[in-house]
């Protein structure tokens, strides 16, 4: 099975969280359903290639947060992930996004109003682009 996980050699962010970080959005979405069986380690590992070990404590993550499910000899699934950890683990990623984006307008010295409009510009640009399809 192909994953739509997309890896930025260039980002100073590692490699398991980059990986991490985008399949934990593909479950929480619903972009993949539960009981999606996911590629074996060795297969993900080979797709965005990287190293086996990386791969893998991906998925043990996942798995300790409950996200995923491993079946000895059979494989990862996704688990069933109810509205509550749905919501919070959508909540979760949309403010780690958000703190990462205050940390670099502090770093350059924006004010709070200089981000705030920011945020909303970019909010009406990628809506405009949501609803003319690209």
């Amino acid at each position: 099975m192909w994953i739509p996980i997309q890896i930025n050699e260039q980002s100073a962010e590692p490699l398991y969280h980059q990986i991490e970080v985008q399949l934990r959005a593909l479950i929480v979405s619903g972009q993949l359903a539960e009981g999606t069986l996911l590629p074996s380690i060795r297969e993900l590992a080979q797709m965005v290639k990287c190293s086996v070990i990386t791969v893998r404590r991906v998925y043990q993550d996942l798995e300790n947060e409950g996200l995923l499910r491993t079946r000895q000899g059979t494989g990862t699934f996704v688990a069933k992930v109810g509205e509550e950890m749905r919501d919070k683990h959508r909540r979760s990623s949309v403010i780690e996004a958000f703190e990462a984006a205050v940390d670099a307008g502090l770093r350059v010295q924006c004010t709070d109003a200089e981000m705030r409009e920011m945020l909303e510009s970019v909010l009406v640009r990628k809506r405009d682009e949501d609803k003319g399809g690209g």
